[in-house]
């Protein structure tokens, strides 16, 4: 392709500030939500459908193009398998999924989002369908959280880690039988990554599952703990004040 995708252009940098304004709407709008069933339930199912309408997008793409296959398109990608969960998510309004996904859904998202794994620049199709399933992925998830009132604990940190390992096995003998490198099991992506500064095959590996569980940490003090305490510690003022 004469133009490739530019990490951190101006497009890119746009999807970016993207997330961030949707992100802040949905927080703004929390309350007014959470009083009205009718318009979560709209909202919710309209998240869903997107999700499900860009996954749809992307196999109609690759059809047409003559580009599907076993080895490059299946939905082994973490993103894929957390974006279809996340469409369960909604529709079920599983805690369990939302345990899970608020983790590995966010965290893995936002990584791809920065560092795209992705051929096609903008204004392409696969430009728009790459980074609007990505901020969806991460909308589903803060929707549960700040409209449904759903709060992950430490021990879902545990359990994503499980399910992350337990979905690596399975895609990794995948892998193994069609030749494919889904979530970079067997080496790491053509395009610019954080992979390229954790070392070599295999160990990469190893030093993604540190980072993991080191990013999870820190999602669950920043987004529950912290804010949780500062909580607690300004009603102990108002309370002793009186």
């Amino acid at each position: 392709m004469s133009n490739p995708f530019v990490l951190f252009s101006s497009p890119h940098l746009l999807a970016l500030l993207l997330l961030v304004v949707t992100s802040l709407l949905l927080y703004a709008f929390r309350h007014r939500l959470q009083r009205s069933p009718r318009n979560k339930k709209i909202l919710r199912y309209t998240l869903a459908a997107i999700l499900a309408g860009s996954e749809a997008v992307l196999d109609i793409w690759n059809i047409t193009e003559g580009t599907w296959s076993p080895k490059y398109t299946l939905p082994l990608e973490l993103c894929s398998l957390t974006l279809l969960l996340s469409i369960i998510m909604l529709l079920s309004k599983s805690r369990l999924l939302y345990e899970i996904l608020f983790f590995a859904g966010i965290g893995g998202a936002l990584q791809a989002l920065i560092t795209p794994n992705l051929g096609y620049p903008f204004p392409h199709i696969r430009f728009y369908q790459f980074f609007a399933a990505h901020i969806l992925i991460i909308l589903a998830s803060l929707y549960m959280t700040w409209i449904e009132n759903y709060r992950p604990t430490w021990k879902s940190i545990g359990l994503t880690m499980i399910f992350l390992n337990v979905a690596a096995l399975l895609v990794g003998i995948t892998d193994y039988y069609v030749g494919a490198n889904y979530m970079f099991l067997m080496h790491k992506p053509s395009t610019a990554s954080i992979l390229d500064w954790l070392g070599p095959y295999p160990v990469y590996l190893l030093a993604e599952e540190g980072i993991a569980l080191l990013i999870f940490t820190i999602m669950l003090l920043l987004f529950f703990v912290i804010p949780e305490k500062i909580s607690r510690t300004g009603k102990s003022r108002d309370h002793s004040a009186i």
